[in-house]
């Protein structure tokens, strides 16, 4: 694939959601026609680099993906000449397990099927997820080969769309790569996501925060980071991929306690609030304490490093989500981290 993107066609697919919307943002700035495509496509706002919205000039389509079939995928290939097709759709935490299922899973084998069958095959970019992984400890760095045993029907369903990828790399002759992602931050981030909770609590000038218990340390990466790297996976040649593996971490290599961070961000609220930490009946995410990425394939591979600081992507986040611009202050100039962190190769 010819390294240079400008007027080259990326169809993104859940481009109106969180990680979608900034991956429309990303391959804009290099110039490519950008084909947004979801069930309520349409014009939409995406966000900088600096955290503040911008208006994303690209093309739409409206499609219900979880009942398109292979052949409408294959045809919206063709009739836009795609060059990338990235895969940013997902149900996560709140959905069913039968959503997670259909969007997570077998939407991503009617996608393998309908690239397959093209003349000239894209490059095929799946959004994975680290909740693939099987459980690790605070000492271990968790690299592609560290065996997949998710513990949730979300990580489950993620597990199934990148081992369809991955079969249709190695059977298919598919041209296809799958980055799996760590915890997001970041302008836009969901109400479901814990800094999206925090952010619309402290956007909601709330005293005081009701959170399950803040146990678990996280490898957190900036979500426009995470939009770069899928850029630099539509650059590198299909060959790099076989030869590397076609699975990439994307993360920063480092683990933050889930605490410090929304520590962090009431701090760069400029308010005082109390945290309140309870137990829940709700089905946890995972059960997973410690999570810490070996991101050196993503390096060697893509070229692609983490380039924002956490203190950054919460102050963004919040500006992002109403919080006062005289409330936000002045953000730590490094990241809240523990020290448990630094990429060994």
């Amino acid at each position: 694939m010819n390294p240079g993107l400008t007027g080259q066609t990326v169809l993104v697919l859940g481009a109106t959601g969180y990680l979608g919307r900034h991956i429309c943002t990303a391959f804009a700035a290099t110039g490519a026609r950008v084909i947004r495509v979801s069930r309520g496509a349409h014009r939409e706002g995406g966000f900088a680099s600096d955290g503040e919205s911008r208006d994303v000039v690209s093309d739409t389509v409206r499609l219900d993906l979880a009942t398109a079939s292979s052949a409408e995928l294959a045809r919206l290939c063709l009739d836009h000449r795609a060059r990338v097709v990235v895969n940013a759709v997902g149900a996560v935490w709140e959905g069913t397990e039968d959503e997670m299922t259909e969007l997570n899973a077998k939407l991503v084998e009617r996608l393998t099927d309908a690239v397959a069958t093209l003349p000239h095959r894209p490059r095929l970019i799946q959004l994975g997820s680290t909740h693939e992984y099987a459980p690790a400890g605070p000492d271990d760095f968790i690299d592609e080969d560290w065996p997949p045993a998710p513990a949730t029907p979300y990580g489950r369903t993620k597990l199934a769309g990148t081992r369809t990828v991955v079969r249709g790399v190695q059977e298919r002759e598919v041209d296809g790569i799958v980055l799996r992602v760590s915890v997001t931050c970041g302008p836009g981030a969901p109400p479901g996501s814990l800094p999206g909770t925090v952010a619309a609590n402290l956007a909601a000038g709330h005293d005081v925060l009701r959170l399950a218990p803040l146990l678990a340390h996280r490898d957190v990466v900036d979500v426009r980071d995470v939009a770069e790297a899928v850029v630099a996976a539509s650059r590198i040649p299909a060959s790099a991929i076989a030869d590397a593996g076609a699975v990439v971490n994307i993360g920063r290599g480092e683990t933050v306690p889930i605490r410090e961070l929304v520590d962090l961000m009431i701090t760069c609220s400029g308010r005082s609030v109390l945290v309140q930490e309870e137990q829940t009946t709700q089905a946890s995410r995972s059960d997973t304490l410690w999570q810490r990425l070996d991101v050196s394939r993503a390096r060697r591979l893509l070229g692609w490093a983490p380039r924002r600081i956490l203190a950054d992507s919460v102050r963004d986040l919040l500006a992002a989500a109403g919080v006062p611009a005289s409330e936000v202050s002045q953000a730590p100039n490094s990241a809240t981290a523990n020290g448990r962190g630094k990429d060994p190769k």
